[in-house]
């Protein structure tokens, strides 16, 4: 099960092709459609570099989850408690 909480993107009140992903009140990432190449592209605002896509909404938020948790790996020395 996602740790991430994905919200539909909207404007004017009108739903979009575009998802933004939470992890409680932090902005993770976002999903949206792109109708000319006809797949779903993630990106993250964490890391200026960091997109991909896939060919379902699903897989590309599968691929956003699975980029996330590596990059939080990075981190993990710096938030363990020190014994």
């Amino acid at each position: 099960m996602s740790q991430i909480a994905w919200r539909q993107d909207s404007v004017a009140g009108v739903p979009l092709n575009r998802y933004v992903g939470y992890v409680g009140p932090v902005e993770v990432g976002s999903v949206q459609y792109d109708g000319s190449n006809r797949f779903w592209v993630w990106a993250s605002p964490l890391q200026e570099d960091a997109w991909g896509y896939g060919p379902t909404e699903g897989a590309a938020k599968t691929a956003m989850e699975l980029w996330l948790r590596s990059w939080l790996d990075n981190f993990r020395p710096f938030l363990k408690p020190e014994t």
